[in-house]
């Protein structure tokens, strides 16, 4: 079962994108909190303060590129998922297609959200 276990070939380019990614929403994850507990106390952080901040575009750039990425990391990784349960022939072109219209919808809902609270729309 062991050599099943291993759709993200290392070295291959999904795999590679699958850790940069990994490692990204880690160091944006850690940036956040950083700022959370030790800049700004938590019981401080209010929903004015958060629509204030999402004013700045690099905010808003930098919340963007996070749902981006975050998106393409659990539709990546659900579909090696399912790879790795032998997922083969139509079922896997299916799966692929279904997993990518709903990572673009879903992609695209959050960062209408984040434009929409940011002030831009």
């Amino acid at each position: 079962m062991a050599e099943r276990y291993s759709s993200f070939q290392s070295g291959s380019l999904s795999w590679l994108l699958q850790r940069v990614t990994a490692a990204f929403l880690v160091v944006v994850l850690a940036f956040h909190f950083f700022l959370l507990h030790f800049v700004n106390h938590a019981s401080e952080v209010t929903f004015a303060g958060t629509t204030a901040r999402m004013e700045q575009w690099g905010y808003l750039a930098t919340m963007v590129l996070f749902l981006l990425t975050a998106t393409f990391h659990g539709v990546n990784g659900v579909y090696a998922a399912l790879l790795n349960q032998g997922l083969t022939g139509t079922k896997k072109t299916a799966v692929k297609g279904v997993l990518a219209i709903a990572g673009l919808a879903l992609a695209a809902q959050g960062v209408y959200l984040a434009l929409v609270m940011s002030g831009v729309m």
